[in-house]
């Protein structure tokens, strides 16, 4: 039986293959001290519905050949917005506006300053 990988060697799998299949403006967010789902959240872009869905089967399918095999798939039926959870690593695969209209990067990575005391 096949060990399944490490948060870590999952997140470099996944930056790997959307690499390879030319995935846009590539962000990983760290998540580890801050949620509790999840170890990374990865949001990248497709330049249209069909490469958005080509993203994700191939992303999917290297999931699963590396023996993890409860990945929850989201959204293939649009190609909008195709969301992939591998458990440690979520990774986010949008078309250009509707990224640019969710801006899931700002609700994560945003750190307002802390209020001051009166």
């Amino acid at each position: 039986m096949k060990a399944l990988p490490d948060a870590d060697k999952t997140l470099q799998l996944i930056l790997s293959r959307l690499d390879d299949m030319k995935a846009e403006e590539t962000v990983t967010i760290d998540l580890r001290g801050k949620s509790a789902f999840s170890d990374y959240m990865v949001v990248t872009t497709g330049r249209v519905n069909r490469h958005v869905g080509a993203i994700a089967e191939n992303l999917a399918k290297g999931l699963k050949e590396t023996g993890i095999k409860a990945i929850h798939v989201e959204g293939l039926t649009n190609c909008d917005w195709v969301l992939i959870d591998s458990g440690d690593v979520i990774v986010h695969v949008f078309r250009p506006e509707v990224r640019e209209f969710y801006n899931l990067e700002r609700l994560w990575t945003h750190n307002p300053a802390a209020p001051q005391p009166v």
